[in-house]
């Protein structure tokens, strides 16, 4: 990839997934349901604002500036279809930032932190709103987030969120006795935990899709299977392998795609995240006392994360799967997941009862995790005119209605006053060169199982071994799903 006077040149995929990818147990349902598809639209003209990305934070972006100005021209631009990426594969969690406050804090104002995480919060509401007035059944489930120790190795992890939140002033967390933690989650390995009530589940890419739906109706032009080629800074040009369009502003919002560009390289890591659907098994979840839509996961670095459906169904992800070299996401980040097994044997050691219970579904997806920790929603160095987000870093269905807000209003000309000014551009720490990254992540990768494994056991991993994992860059910015 490269760059000249202007024109940011693309390598296939960089910006967009490939069209083909293999649909998750969300985007198969959601497209199952739908009783037509939109038919293509031409990709040509000249447009007031071009969005590339037919995800949460594109569609949003888009759906903030047509309600700000209703008269403006808006394009979204998406390789695939609407909720192929991130948006339709992750584990549908939607929730706060209160439990990334210890982070934010490192880079803003109490005052701006707090604004940032109170938007985030409210924003839960908004999205649920907005299924209900727009008729999108997304299974919209505001039982809150069960977040647990599931062994002695990860408990009082949340003691920071906790403390910086009592500090603010506010208190979203409930702290647990280990009875109520394991009575809630059903588990007998869960040894203490935090409960935070605002947070929810989602049907990820029913929402994605509806999204879509609102836009069209708003007069949002929707460009699907119209991967971007290259972008002409100066002259504002996209080019997709099916026609040119114009645009006096760009918005970038493709997420872990946009980890391979040369501004993002060093600020985003990429890794797998994979996720199964069990076969509907009511009757045995409910006997666990598992309740419909409770987000669960636990504190581990290579994430469990969880809930029941409605339908007897669980959905149990994994954080910490393969590691892309360069930013750049293969084929196999959008395929059936790799680690179906390893999920399941996770979810029976957590749940014994489950042991007869197998996977109907499994699949991954990117996620792109910032060197803050933190998203951020800034210019593109050297293109005033081109804005981007990315760096949700595992929690991104909540806050991308933030992102939307945020972008919309750059857009516009304005200031986002919800989003800290360290979030408004690229974050100041920077993650490793490759292949150091590459090679050097595979390690702690690594070292990390090892180290959880051993905790899992009662153990303690040896020295080297603690040293190793402690050596990630990203120093405990778990994916919540």
């Amino acid at each position: 990839m490269g760059r000249t006077a202007g024109n940011i040149r693309l390598d296939p995929g960089t910006l967009h997934p490939r069209g083909g990818a293999v649909r998750s147990f969300w985007l198969e349902r959601a497209l199952a349901a739908e009783s037509d598809s939109a038919p293509l639209e031409p990709v040509a003209g000249t447009y007031d604002y071009c969005v590339v990305g037919g995800g949460y934070t594109g569609l949003w972006t888009a759906l903030q500036i047509k309600a700000r100005e209703p008269g403006a021209e808006v394009i979204v631009l998406e390789a695939d279809i609407c909720g192929s990426g991130a948006s339709g594969r992750n584990g549908g969690f939607v929730m706060t930032a209160w439990s990334k406050l210890p982070s934010l804090l490192k880079v803003a104002s109490p005052e701006e932190a707090l604004r940032y995480c109170s938007a985030c919060e409210a924003a839960i509401g908004k999205i649920r709103e907005f299924c209900e007035t727009h008729a999108i059944a997304a299974e919209f489930a505001e039982s809150g987030w069960l977040w647990v120790a599931s062994n002695d190795d990860q408990l009082d992890s949340w003691s920071a969120a906790v403390e910086a939140t009592t500090k603010l002033g506010v208190r979203p967390f409930e702290i647990l006795s280990p009875d109520e933690a394991r009575a809630r989650s059903g588990s007998a390995a869960t040894v203490g935990g935090v409960f935070e009530k605002v947070s929810a589940t989602v049907q990820p890419a029913t929402l994605a899709r509806g999204l879509a739906r609102v836009a069209r109706e708003r007069g949002v032009r929707i460009c699907e299977q119209a991967p971007v080629e290259s972008i002409d800074g100066d002259g504002m040009e996209v080019r997709t392998a099916r026609g040119s369009i114009k645009a006096g502003a760009l918005i970038l919002a493709t997420n872990a795609w946009m980890a391979s560009l040369p501004a993002l390289r060093r600020s985003l890591v990429v890794i797998a995240s994979d996720v199964i659907a069990t076969d509907p098994a009511p009757r045995l979840l409910e006997e666990i006392g598992l309740e419909p839509g409770l987000a669960i996961s636990d504190s581990r670095r290579l994430v469990n994360y969880f809930h029941r459906r409605e339908d007897g169904t669980m959905v149990f992800g994994k954080g910490g799967g393969s590691l892309t070299f360069g930013g750049r996401i293969p084929g196999r980040f959008q395929s059936g997941s790799p680690s179906r097994d390893r999920n399941l044997r996770e979810m029976r050691r957590l749940y014994p009862s489950l042991a007869g219970l197998d996977a109907r579904s499994s699949w991954c997806g990117p996620i792109d995790y910032s060197a803050s920790g933190l998203p951020f929603f800034s210019v593109l160095p050297g293109h005033r005119k081109i804005l981007l987000a990315a760096g949700y870093s595992g929690n991104g269905v909540g806050p991308s209605f933030v992102a939307g807000t945020a972008l919309a209003e750059m857009a516009l000309g304005g200031e986002p006053v919800d989003v800290p000014q360290a979030m408004r551009r690229l974050p100041a720490a920077k993650l490793p060169p490759e292949p150091l990254r590459y090679l050097g992540g595979q390690m702690v990768r690594a070292a990390i199982e090892r180290k959880e494994r051993a905790a899992d056991a009662g153990g303690r991993a040896s020295t080297f071994v603690r040293a190793a994992a402690s050596l990630d860059p990203t120093g405990g910015l778990v994916d919540r799903g």
